[in-house]
């Protein structure tokens, strides 16, 4: 029987990131609020948990998970090849609505789906989201929707799509939107920009001005 916490309520939140926390390291399935929408999470080391992630939302290998962390200094030991200009972007834009895709250290032991040796990473601009991965580390995060249908904006949508499923739910009221985070592949000589979402080429461009826009 999946669990839901108020994460306004003050202690009903403190219950609900320490249930989180432990489902998580159990290999469980938990609902998070995020900077954009509701996401689906399991611990991104855990191959069983990230197949069970995306399982719960009918999505294939073909949709590898993107992964959010807690603080940038995390990305250190996630990456390699991390240019100046990522790092750039990071400073300027994280916590935020901006994914990069890197080159994954090699050495890493984990099964995201089909990624081709790259990870698309994001640290989320949401104090119950980054809290929880201060907690637990490096989380595979997807939005909390069955595949097809709309990312839900509430903790009611995303438990009438996934039910019991998930084990946590971490309800933080409405998120602020519906528009997804801008993708940039960083992996390459010249960032890429995959998706505009909530920011431009134009904002991108502020600080990175040889980015490149995928056809």
């Amino acid at each position: 029987m999946a669990r839901r916490y108020d994460c306004n309520d003050a202690t009903d939140r403190t219950t609900g990131l320490r249930e989180a926390a432990s489902a998580v390291r159990r290999g469980e399935l938990v609902v998070l609020p995020t900077d954009t929408v509701y996401g689906i999470g399991a611990d991104a080391f855990s191959s069983e948990a990230v197949g069970d992630l995306l399982e719960a939302k009918g999505r294939g290998r073909n949709m590898p998970s993107p992964v959010l962390i807690g603080s940038p200094n995390t990305l250190h030991g996630l990456v390699t090849d991390f240019s100046e200009q990522a790092w750039e972007l990071v400073d300027a834009f994280w916590p935020g609505a901006l994914t990069l895709v890197a080159k994954h250290q090699p050495s890493l032991q984990w099964d995201l789906g089909d990624t081709r040796g790259t990870v698309a990473v994001r640290m989320p601009l949401h104090p119950v989201a980054i809290e929880l991965l201060t907690e637990v580390g490096p989380m595979a995060v997807s939005s909390a929707n069955l595949t097809g249908h709309p990312s839900p904006e509430t903790c009611d949508a995303a438990q009438e799509m996934l039910g019991d499923s998930v084990s946590v739910y971490l309800d933080g009221g409405p998120t602020p939107g519906i528009v997804p985070s801008s993708i940039v592949d960083v992996s390459g000589k010249v960032p890429v920009l995959l998706r505009a979402g909530a920011l431009s080429a134009e904002d991108l461009r502020k600080v990175v001005p040889d980015l490149e826009v995928a056809n």
